[in-house]
């Protein structure tokens, strides 16, 4: 019986030509500023505000963080590596993103933000002190950049499981039993945000920051009007750094849309995620791999509808790598994995999502009815 050759270039398959290893067109944005102020070394912490720290420590442990520090109306979240800790959140009123702090590579860094900005370098509210820039970005989030903050020391981490692959057999005589526990979180990955303003809030982060672009998405239809979607790095020049350490998309809201915690390997996701599941949190969508940027992830939403990501083996990219550029879908979001779900895309209609709607088209601001429809098109394809 006879077979005929597959013509694998010719399979279709969900995310073919999603793929953005193809650069941009002549006169398209060029993803990194060519004199920036400073060039930031990285995501130090994630700010929030929210009314219940014992609510919120149940939930942190369960996902997978250690406590740095506890107070009356702080509470300080970290991981197992060494440094800056991942998250504070502060007693208030209400639950909600107060804004991201970044690390400066040098304390002489703080001093060229403030003579550029004209804000001040102040004492940084954080354990162990340092000094803070905090600056405003075009959407309105409050942005620290902060030096001389207290370095943890590392915890004990999960080791990743000895795999067999193949013909290689680095496991003999002993089987897998990882445990049913919380996925221990090693750092910060990045935080993703929605804007009304995408190009303006692009070229600060890019200008303000030195942060450079490693993917762009863009509407159907509607390149010529530029990109809808960016995945930003930071710029260490030779050293690799995350494929991304800041997205922002275009949208009709201006807010927090998830953040992202690396752990060991995908037994730890999934295990962790079991362990999650098992206490009545909800899944917002996963377990997959995406395209851009290549993560292993799952996605949950914690008590107060906050969405936080699990996960592992990430890209890499140094100053080398010019930016991708792809269409944005659905489809495009995952390699491999279950659909996506509406709750991760926030298209589930609502009364308060359409006063956000209308506020957007009625604004000064990026969102008009083309664009508005190119998104919603690209969130069912």
């Amino acid at each position: 019986m006879s077979h005929t050759p597959v013509d694998r270039a010719a399979l279709q398959t969900p995310h073919r030509d999603l793929h953005s290893e193809l650069g941009g067109l002549r006169g398209e944005h060029p993803g990194r500023s060519r004199n920036p102020v400073v060039k930031v070394a990285d995501l130090a912490w994630l700010e929030f505000e929210k009314p219940d720290l014992d609510r919120a420590e149940v939930f942190a442990r369960d996902f997978g963080f250690a406590v740095a520090a506890r107070t009356e109306r702080e509470l300080w979240l970290r991981g197992t590596f060494a440094g800056c800790p991942c998250m504070v959140i502060r007693r208030g009123p209400a639950s909600r993103f107060l804004g991201p702090a970044f690390r400066a590579a040098e304390r002489a860094d703080l001093d060229r933000l403030a003579r550029a900005t004209g804000c001040d370098v102040r004492e940084a509210d954080a354990p162990g002190g340092g000094q803070a820039v905090t600056l405003l970005d075009p959407s309105g989030f409050p942005v620290r950049v902060v030096h001389g903050t207290e370095q943890l020391p590392a915890l004990p981490g999960q080791q990743p499981l000895i795999l067999n692959t193949g013909t290689e057999g680095r496991r003999t005589n002993t089987t897998q039993r990882p445990p049913r526990e919380p996925s221990r979180i090693q750092r910060l990955g990045h935080v993703v945000l929605e804007t009304r303003v995408f190009m303006r809030a692009l070229d600060w982060y890019l200008d303000t920051l030195g942060m450079i672009v490693s993917d762009f998405l863009f509407l159907d239809g509607q390149r010529g009007r530029g990109p809808t979607m960016a995945f930003i790095r930071c710029d260490q020049g030779s050293t690799p750094v995350d494929h991304h350490t800041l997205a922002l998309h275009l949208g009709p809201g201006t807010g927090y849309v998830h953040s992202a915690y690396q752990v060991t390997d995908l037994d730890a996701i999934a295990a962790g995620g079991e362990y999650l599941a098992e206490r009545g949190y909800r899944r917002s969508w996963g377990i997959g791999r995406h395209i851009q940027g290549s993560q292993l992830f799952d996605y949950w939403r914690d008590p107060d509808r906050f969405m936080l990501e699990h996960f592992a083996d990430g890209d890499l990219f140094s100053r080398d790598l010019e930016p991708g550029w792809a269409p944005m879908s659905a489809s495009g979001l995952a390699q491999w994995g279950p659909p996506v779900t509406r709750d991760f895309l926030g298209a589930s209609p609502s009364p308060a999502k359409l006063r956000e709607v209308m506020t957007a088209l009625r604004g000064d601001n990026e969102l008009d009815p083309a664009r508005l429809l190119g998104l919603m098109k690209a969130m069912s394809s």
